[in-house]
């Protein structure tokens, strides 16, 4: 693996590079961070080690200009510093670093983060632009992403080129744990999902993983749920008392969903927590310390709602630190169809039915639909089809059962009418193709409500050519 390291003391960083050259790597040394950029331009890396307390350039001020190069784009890159502390961790992540480690620096962990470097190294170089592998004779093989059970059962991660930049960043939350971590997203866009892979990663976490919804519980419930009590707190208590969430997630991760809706007075309780990583239990008097990871996910703008004095500012910044936002399905449509398929094999598999495949016209509806319920609407939806249809295909009346309907469904828009009527000629001065061209790409635009990526497959062309139809009906008509 070649190796970029930048470092303005010379012994520090001739030491480092000497001891990954004994480890079989490439490695260059550049003393600052405009010799590195230099070197950069010029030159192939796949693993960069900066220091981040630099005269002129810092290590933070080199990972930002690196982000907006090119040559930079597949190169992991590392922080180390001798002045390690959150903050400097979190711009690192920010920036998009790959890891970040504290000087003196650990061999041990060193040789981990450069193991993993290599694992990751290996993943990407092998996928081209198009998130397509590349078989040995170097020809685009099938369409690929984030292994199916490395998304922890998360099938979108698959098929949406956003959806694997959410996967990779939870792999790299995954690896620091000191961060607490806010998802936003729209019910149904598996939240809980994303945080069991920050939880779990790409092996088999044995920590243990407890999910809290603080919707479900009223406010006088919470603190006990949270934080456990001690015996003879209140009447109707356990004799024994109970263990709160906090002490059933101790070493792993507490997931606290629909955090919004956390009593307000227990708010400044959470945030001593990941500030001080101790609490009371209710009726205790002894501090109890815990190494409890915090994870937190909401269907609102927790922004908003401190702006509205809904939510403590503190609390929010403290749990932005590391931030994950799930688009909505309506987003991504290139996965709505593969997702279908995926969840028509899988349920039919499972009941015993024998749907095989999707009509062009229900295909259509599908894409063209809004989908509020994310991908647990459109899951539910196949499933009902599967379940209560005797048939082997997906057709648009299934979907009109349910009260989805093709866009635009009027004459104009229909494929139930034609779009040329039977008394059609041929005029005798001239045909104007362009012109009945252009009115087809259109009135499709308009069918799918502007999707482009549905009216290319429509269509049958290909999306670059439809840009360039689409740029030549602009010219016309201006």
């Amino acid at each position: 693996m070649d190796i970029l390291i930048v470092d303005d003391e010379a012994r520090s960083r001739s030491h480092t590079a000497d001891f990954l050259r004994k480890m079989g790597h490439q490695v260059v040394e550049a003393s600052n961070g405009q010799e590195a950029l230099n070197l950069i331009g010029i030159q192939r890396f796949n693993m960069l080690l900066t220091d981040n307390r630099m005269p002129k350039m810092s290590g933070l001020d080199l990972l930002q200009q690196l982000s907006s190069m090119p040559e930079a784009r597949n190169m992991d890159k590392v922080l180390f510093t001798a002045f390690a502390d959150m903050d400097s961790s979190i711009a690192a992540m920010r920036s998009g670093a790959f890891d970040y480690l504290s000087k003196p620096l650990d061999i041990e962990e060193l040789i981990r983060t450069t193991e993993r470097v290599v694992r990751h190294q290996i993943e990407i170089n092998e996928i081209d632009d198009e998130g397509r592998v590349l078989n040995h004779t170097g020809n685009k093989d099938q369409n690929i992403g984030i292994d199916p059970s490395a998304v922890a059962g998360n099938p979108v991660g698959i098929y949406s080129q956003r959806m694997k930049a959410v996967f990779s960043l939870a792999l790299k939350l995954h690896y620091n744990r000191s961060i607490p971590v806010l998802i936003e997203g729209e019910t149904g866009t598996g939240k809980e999902l994303v945080a069991r892979y920050i939880h779990y990663g790409d092996k088999k976490e044995r920590l243990p993983f407890v999910a809290l919804n603080c919707a479900a519980l009223p406010d006088h419930v919470f603190e006990s749920e949270l934080f456990g009590y001690e015996p003879g707190t209140f009447s109707g208590g356990l004799p024994h008392g109970k263990q709160g969430k906090l002490d059933m997630a101790r070493g792993g991760t507490l997931f606290m969903d629909e955090i919004s809706e956390l009593p307000f007075d227990q708010q400044a309780k959470l945030l001593r927590v990941i500030q001080e990583k101790e609490f009371y239990r209710v009726g205790g008097l002894s501090l109890v310390n815990t190494d409890v990871r915090i994870v937190c996910a909401s269907n609102q703008n927790l922004k908003q709602l401190v702006s509205r004095g809904a939510f403590r500012q503190d609390l929010y910044y403290r749990l932005n630190t590391g931030y994950v936002f799930i688009p909505p399905l309506r987003e991504q449509p290139e996965a709505i169809l593969p997702l279908s398929k995926l969840f028509m094999a899988q349920i039919s598999e499972q009941s015993g039915r024998h749907f095989k495949k999707i009509t062009p016209r229900a295909a259509r509806i599908m894409e063209s639909y809004n989908w509020p319920g994310n991908i647990r609407e459109l899951r539910n939806v196949i499933e009902w089809i599967v379940l209560m249809c005797d048939d082997t295909q997906i057709k648009s009346s299934h979907l009109s059962g349910m009260g989805l309907k093709p866009p635009g469904d009027n004459y104009e828009n229909s494929l139930e009418k034609p779009l040329l009527p039977d008394d059609f000629f041929l005029p005798p001065d001239a045909m104007p193709l362009d012109k009945l061209s252009d009115d087809i790409i259109l009135r499709a635009l308009k069918m799918h409500n502007g999707n482009k990526t549905a009216v290319a497959r429509y269509l049958g062309i290909a999306r670059s050519t439809l840009y360039y139809r689409l740029q030549g009906i602009d010219q016309r008509n201006n």
